[in-house]
């Protein structure tokens, strides 16, 4: 049946999903014309929220972007690469490459959303050089695991109302991360999707002459460049040595941050660790800047679209449209439906706002007055909300670029898979967090 569903899904997002830019441009036209209509804002105020807010979203683009980048150089970097090649052989079938993928990506989107991504895509592409196996789906497959990300160990939302000094704090205090991430309905709710989603993508697997395939000559990327050093600067770029005098003193570090001072994990932390480990597998910096150079290919459409983002942010959120959407899901709430409404709520503010942590700002003011009144759980809305981000970027292409540039793709290609299970997943979130 998920194979008869996805072939008119599929057609139908070809058709007609545009490029993610395009996506982004309609939806500032959307939101600016949500809030003149709704809001009754006037056309220059709405102008002024959005030209005003436009570059809100540098420092967090920023950490965005290195969170790519780093998790990039750290995934293409020769050991991790041996290892996806090693774990590819282990395949064998189509049927068993999908849900191996599948499974990859989820665990290292848990683990790290920008890690997930890069890893999940590189090694699709390792196993599309060695299986004949539909592409589209193969790189969809790497993308859903991504819908973890915000139950897992870089969830930008637990993360933040755990850290102290958080802009909620005098309403709710800090939440440690076992009332959130490590919390028994969440880890319920990854485990059924590290069950659920591998075997939907495996359902959708189309027969050979519906798919569609690549040229395992065209995906080699070759081995590293060696060229011999013939000037001092040469010698310096080609030097292990130089790399691990810096690199390796960046991972004591960390291990003073976590062992000797209790430090926590947060973005700056995430980045820093992706970024030395980096240097030292990488050996050379030479190696490490040509794995720079392809990495941020990948991060082009989030330099671009992230301020068109900023600024929707800002409409929504200075002309109360966000506020009156997320009110109209709450006024139908009770204690127990809070959490559904509010997922549902998270996942619609999400296509405009795909921002974990900008979308927490834009949603916390209302929905933790609501679970105060209504006697709801703090922890599972946050976690409600940060579930719903999650959940509907399996149809905002956003965070499908990465993939995408290194897969070598468009959005369309592969947005048709997604789309069935983003219906599937948001029926297991949903029970989790009502019922669990």
């Amino acid at each position: 049946m998920l194979k008869f569903l996805s072939r008119p899904a599929v057609r139908l997002v070809e058709r007609y999903l545009p490029d993610p830019y395009i996506f982004v441009l309609l939806l500032t036209l959307v939101a600016a014309a949500a809030a003149i209509g709704v809001e009754r804002q006037t056309p220059l105020e709405v102008l002024r929220y959005w030209g005003d807010g436009f570059w809100d979203l540098l420092t967090f683009s920023m950490q965005m972007l290195l969170v790519l980048v780093t998790g990039f150089m750290l995934a293409s970097s020769p050991p991790v690469k041996r290892q996806l090649a090693r774990l590819a052989i282990k395949a064998g079938t189509p049927a068993r490459a999908i849900v191996l993928v599948t499974l990859v990506s989820l665990a290292a989107s848990w683990i790290n959303w920008g890690f997930g991504l890069v890893v999940g895509a590189l090694f699709a592409k390792e196993l599309a050089k060695q299986i004949r196996v539909d592409y589209r789906l193969l790189i969809a497959s790497a993308y859903s695991g991504f819908v973890v990300w915000h139950g897992g160990l870089a969830g930008s939302i637990p993360l933040v109302i755990a850290t102290e000094g958080h802009f909620a704090m005098d309403r709710i205090g800090v939440v440690p991360t076992s009332e959130t991430i490590f919390s028994w309905f969440n880890l319920a709710i990854v485990l059924a999707l590290f069950i659920v989603v591998p075997l939907v993508n495996r359902m959708m697997l189309p027969d050979e002459k519906d798919s569609v395939y690549v040229d395992a000559d065209k995906l080699d990327d070759g081995p590293p460049r060696r060229l011999r050093a013939t000037r001092p600067a040469e010698h310096l770029e080609n030097s292990v040595t130089l790399a691990w005098l810096v690199g390796i003193p960046g991972l004591l570090f960390l291990l003073d941050h976590f062992l000797l001072r209790g430090g926590g994990l947060n973005l700056n932390v995430v980045n820093f660790t992706f970024l030395f480990l980096a240097i030292v597998l990488h050996r050379t910096p030479r190696h490490l800047l040509d794995s720079l150079y392809e990495a941020v290919k990948g991060g082009a459409g989030i330099v671009i679209q992230f301020p068109f983002y900023a600024g929707i942010m800002a409409i929504m959120v200075q002309s109360g449209l966000a506020e009156t959407l997320s009110k109209g899901f709450v006024s139908i709430a009770t204690a127990d439906t809070l959490p559904f409404w509010s997922f549902i709520s998270a996942g619609v503010v999400n296509l405009f706002v795909p921002s974990g942590g900008g979308q927490w700002a834009v949603q916390a003011p209302v929905m933790l007055p609501a679970a105060e009144a209504l006697g709801a759980s703090v922890p599972r809305i946050a976690m409600a909300v940060a579930w719903g981000d999650a959940w509907t970027n399996l149809l905002q292409p956003f965070w499908a670029l990465p993939v995408l540039a290194i897969a070598g793709l468009k959005a369309k290609d592969i947005m048709g898979f997604c789309l069935i299970q983003l219906f599937i997943t948001g029926v297991i979130i949903s029970l989790g967090l009502t019922f669990l």
